[in-house]
């Protein structure tokens, strides 16, 4: 059984649909969106960040910003940054590194492990929640503004997803 606030859920059974999620998300995604990807270690959140960044433009490689805490990409005009916050201890490393300064209307900003920064972070405008189904992997995606719902219009077609 599925949430109720989910707005549409995507059965991925391998690698290539979670990097199909990526690629048909990418061009609906505007400047100024926030959005959190939510799940457990190894559930595939930097494999669909790293589709989306290149279905975007970017043509050199995409690593995860588990280390860096952030990895910067210059597409075209869009300045998009790939956050990964399992290393943090509490939400205040968030305002201490000062990323705060990263979430403006020209950025373009993925977060893994939004929790870890809970109360710091700007609200998201798409979640998407991965989890472990056998051995592939379920997409719960939410909209919680009208730019994520925009993005999510145009996806469930491409990826004939099932509303809730």
């Amino acid at each position: 059984m599925h949430n109720p606030d989910v707005t549409a859920v995507f059965e991925l059974p391998d690698e290539a649909a979670t990097q199909a999620v990526g690629e048909k998300l990418a061009p609906a995604l505007k400047p100024g969106m926030v959005v959190f990807l939510e799940g457990d270690l190894g559930v595939g959140k930097t494999t669909l960040s790293r589709a989306l960044i290149q279905a975007l433009g970017h043509a050199g490689p995409v690593k995860s910003p588990t280390y860096s805490l952030v990895e910067v990409y210059v597409i075209s005009s869009l300045y998009l940054y790939h956050f990964d916050f399992y290393r943090f201890e509490s939400p205040e490393e968030f305002l201490d590194a000062g990323f705060d300064e990263y979430f403006n209307d020209a950025a373009l900003c993925l977060v893994e492990w939004p929790e870890r920064a809970q109360g710091c972070l700007p609200p998201a405008d798409l979640r998407l929640r991965l989890y472990h189904a056998g051995v592939g992997r379920v997409l719960e995606a939410v909209a919680d503004s009208p730019e994520g719902q925009a993005c999510l219009d145009a996806l469930i077609p491409a990826m004939g997803a099932a509303n809730s």
